[in-house]
């Protein structure tokens, strides 16, 4: 009796990870913390709704995704940045 692989390649058509990970936007510039001021940079890293992008659509590193979403929130409460568009 053969046994089925489930849709599992075989182990030669593998890919290795030998590519770096590219830094973030934030880690490259050496910037310890998101001003909330910045609109410009902020609104980058929301979409037209007002949602914030995922770590892995933004590119950031999850120290700087936690950075972002405490400055996206502070300007909103300053009222530089909508709720809701």
């Amino acid at each position: 009796m053969a046994r089925r692989t489930r849709g599992r390649r075989t182990s030669s058509r593998r890919r290795s990870r030998t590519t770096e990970q590219a830094k973030c936007r934030f880690c490259r510039e050496k910037v310890v913390e998101i001003d909330y001021k910045d609109i410009a940079t902020l609104s980058k890293l929301t979409t037209q709704q007002g949602k914030l992008f995922s770590r892995k659509r933004s590119g950031n590193c999850a120290r700087h995704q936690r950075s972002a979403k405490r400055a996206i929130k502070r300007s909103r409460f300053m009222a530089l940045m909508p709720y809701v568009s």
